[in-house]
């Protein structure tokens, strides 16, 4: 069964593009071009990914983010304007995976698709046979079952990304992660798109999340010039 990809984006020639080379790799693909059609769509099927670009009319690509965040699990990946740093930085903030910037190619995009539903059906099968694998750290409690994560008995909601983040550094506990390897075991080797920027916005983000907001983080810790541990 192939997978079903969801294109929102309200510049037809883009979503044509995008319709015809996903099309080409065997997704199955439903176009819309605005959030409350894209809505519409999530509830009558279930989403392997997104494509959601920033600028849509009425409410924008970043609402519409925020809003599947509440209800999926699906990657999530964004389109924005080649000179917009900031909607880059606020689509990660608001729970996407990943960005792409225009103008694109379309073959980077594909590669991009690729990595992060292999991403996500990778752990989803992980998680469908692990019992009740719980890994902790001090006050940090994450079920790879549930995809729960505690943080001194309070419930914290975590993107995919960021929970396959936390995942690998408490399986890893008191090694450092180099950013690179880090990338490969949460978004494959195939994701040669990707850069430590990205990287360092969502570990900043998962701080936030995890109330580790100081200078000198109780959880996550960078280690200059190499990567990050846990422990």
């Amino acid at each position: 069964m192939s997978e079903i990809i969801l294109v929102v984006e309200d510049d037809k020639n883009i979503s044509d593009l995008l319709e015809i080379y996903l099309k080409n790799e065997g997704y199955d693909v439903i176009t819309t071009c605005s959030t409350e059609e894209a809505m519409e769509s999530c509830i009558k099927k279930k989403f392997d990914l997104a494509i959601i670009d920033v600028m849509l009319p009425g409410k924008d690509g970043f609402y519409l983010c925020s809003e599947l965040r509440k209800h999926h699990n699906f990657p999530i990946i964004m389109l924005t304007a080649k000179s917009d740093e900031s909607s880059k930085i606020t689509g990660l903030t608001m729970g996407a995976d990943d960005y792409i910037t225009k103008p694109f190619l379309p073959l980077e995009v594909m590669a991009r698709v690729k990595a992060q539903i292999r991403r996500y059906k990778k752990y989803n099968f992980q998680e469908e046979k692990a019992e009740e694998t719980l890994l902790t750290y001090v006050g940090i409690e994450l079920n790879v079952k549930s995809r729960e994560c505690f943080v001194n008995k309070k419930l914290v909601s975590l993107t995919p990304s960021e929970f396959a983040i936390l995942r690998v550094l408490l399986e890893k506990q008191g090694e450092v992660i180099e950013s690179e390897k880090l990338l490969q075991l949460v978004w494959n080797n195939e994701y040669y798109a990707k850069n430590n920027n990205t990287i360092t916005v969502h570990i900043r983000h998962l701080r936030e999340k995890l109330g580790d907001k100081t200078q000198k983080p109780k959880y996550i810790k960078t280690v200059w010039g190499v990567g990050y541990k846990i422990g």
